[in-house]
């Protein structure tokens, strides 16, 4: 029994090496990223229809955040090599300035790319996708300064290269469910303007002029 299950273990690794390796890497970072965008929108989606049950499911809008992802995917996978290749090493010092180099430089350009491209597949245009960027930037930088630090510090010092992007997507399952909750919130706008002088039922008293009253 403990010979076959080794040869089937044996069969999975090579069965799966080959996607982590050479030309077939960029493949599954593509995949894993548009994958795992998808699945949180889905997580979210659940979340809104328990909330309300007569809202129907958008597929659409998991097919526009799916391709958001797999169109992040060739970034991480050569932003992460190049962070590899000038910053080498695991030491401490190496693995922080990795990852403030991380905060500063790609979490707002994969955010901008994120409200940017939903923006224009929904229609709206890349300047209505710059207007909610701007209107949404702090809330979800702060938000990224709150989880991801502690997970690339993680990823720098423990994890082989090949497995950066994958990881990453892995952890933004959570992540990308607070985008998706983000990005299609509904905004409340609360009406301060009052009711219509014009259009109110309450009547108004009779004014007498003023020679009357003299």
């Amino acid at each position: 029994m403990i010979p076959r299950s080794k040869d089937l273990l044996v069969r999975i690794s090579f069965c799966w090496k080959p996607l982590f390796s050479g030309r077939y890497l960029i493949v599954t970072n593509i995949i894993s990223s548009g994958g795992m965008l998808a699945l949180g929108d889905c997580i979210q989606q659940g979340r809104e229809k328990h909330r309300t049950p007569e809202k129907s499911w958008e597929w659409q809008r998991t097919g526009r955040m799916s391709a958001v992802g797999c169109s992040m995917g060739p970034f991480l996978h050569y932003w992460y090599q190049w962070l590899d290749k000038a910053y080498s090493g695991r030491v401490v010092k190496t693995v922080a300035k990795k990852v403030l180099i991380d905060q500063l430089v790609a979490s707002p350009v994969l955010g901008a790319w994120y409200f940017i491209g939903m923006g224009i597949m929904e229609g709206r245009g890349w300047f209505r996708g710059c207007i909610e960027f701007k209107e949404k930037f702090w809330e979800f930088y702060k938000a990224d300064w709150c989880v991801w630090p502690t997970a690339q510090m993680i990823n720098f010092y423990f994890l082989p290269a090949k497995f950066r992007v994958l990881y990453v997507n892995t952890v933004t399952l959570g992540w990308d469910t607070y985008l998706s909750y983000l990005k299609h919130r509904e905004n409340q706008q609360v009406d301060i303007s009052g009711p219509d002088v014009q259009e109110s039922s309450v009547p108004l008293p009779d004014v007498k002029p003023l020679d009357d009253k003299l």
